[in-house]
């Protein structure tokens, strides 16, 4: 049973506020993963603590830096069931995990933060840990 939309509202608001596109439905997903030039980062987002204090900070943060992904996409575990699971498709072979973010260079999955990767971190950490990926594979420049 999904959770209540006045519940998540907010939650996929912290994150569409900062350019994620939404999809929920696996058609979205589906198409959003056809496009398999540049970067996308995708988020599976959550109503836990660890989504509030540390991924979903965490993932903005990680924006601010030189380098981001081409495409900022999400998915919401827990209320969008039938889009999560079908982009959890495309994250093979990690198991479900919620909060998770997948990096993307080209269609190919380069990098990969479980929930367990999330718990007990600090924000900071967690986008340190991005940035370096967006180092290693983006090519976009903030503010190009």
């Amino acid at each position: 049973m999904p959770y209540p939309e006045e519940l998540v509202a907010p939650m996929r608001e912290d994150l569409t506020i900062a350019g994620f596109e939404e999809l929920t439905s696996p058609e979205e997903v589906q198409k959003a993963f056809e496009n398999k030039e540049g970067t996308a980062l995708v988020v599976v987002n959550s109503v836990c603590g660890c989504a509030a204090a540390m991924a979903r900070p965490g993932v903005k943060m990680s924006l601010q830096g030189d380098k981001r992904p081409d495409r900022l996409l999400t998915v919401f575990a827990g209320q969008d069931l039938d889009a999560t699971a079908e982009a959890r498709k495309y994250m093979f072979p990690f198991p479900p995990s919620s909060p998770s973010i997948a990096l993307y260079k080209d269609g190919k999955l380069v990098h990969f933060i479980e929930r367990h990767h999330i718990e007990g971190r600090p924000a900071q950490m967690i986008a340190a840990n991005l940035s370096a990926a967006y180092q290693e594979y983006c090519n976009t420049a903030v503010n190009a």
